[in-house]
């Protein structure tokens, strides 16, 4: 069952980096941000994003403890990143709402988090997936997890030629003064 999960992660998260690697090679024919939002885009970007966070849960779970990481950095680190991590989320996409946070179009925003970072939840997702690698330390949730991690790193590079687009010189005044990651 282990080896099953660690395979399907692995394939959805080379899936998912492979779209977003074709829309960086090809913005014209890009597949994230999403060129149409329709009913059928909140399956096709949260099934993924859940199933991998899913296995990567599971994976800590049924793996806890193979990794010799000490148990007060295990508590100490793993626990306030997952925290802060969800926090950060969570109160962004409540902010831009769902279907925004799932590609489609809005408004720039440039408050919040958003005014330390260009993209303050992937920098959370991230903190939430490591924070997630030290508390169970497992090596199944490490290898998804560093897959994960790779996708959210090169999802802002297919995001950031349509915010471009979309929002012209406000994007690049606010790409100007707010770094990509932190």
């Amino acid at each position: 069952m282990l080896a099953v999960l660690i395979v399907v992660g692995l394939v959805m998260a080379a899936g998912t980096l492979a779209a977003i690697l074709w829309s960086i090679a090809y913005p014209e024919r890009r597949l994230w941000p999403p060129q149409r939002y329709t009913k059928a885009t909140p399956v096709l970007v949260w099934m993924p994003t859940f199933t991998l966070f899913g296995i990567l849960f599971v994976l800590g779970i049924m793996n806890w403890g193979s990794l010799p990481i000490p148990t007060w950095l295990r508590f100490g680190a793993g626990i306030p990143l997952i925290l802060v991590g969800n926090v950060i989320v969570w109160s962004e996409v409540a902010q831009f709402g769902i279907a925004q946070t799932g590609g489609a179009k809005g408004s720039l925003r440039t408050g919040g988090m958003y005014r330390f970072s260009r993209n303050p939840q992937y920098v959370a997702d991230i903190a939430m997936i490591v924070g997630w690698i030290v508390l169970c330390a497992s090596t199944g949730a490490a290898l998804i997890g560093f897959a994960g991690i790779a996708v959210l790193i090169a999802a802002p590079f297919a995001e950031e030629p349509w915010l471009q687009a979309q929002y012209g010189s406000a994007f690049e005044d606010y790409r100007a003064t707010v770094r990509r990651f932190l």
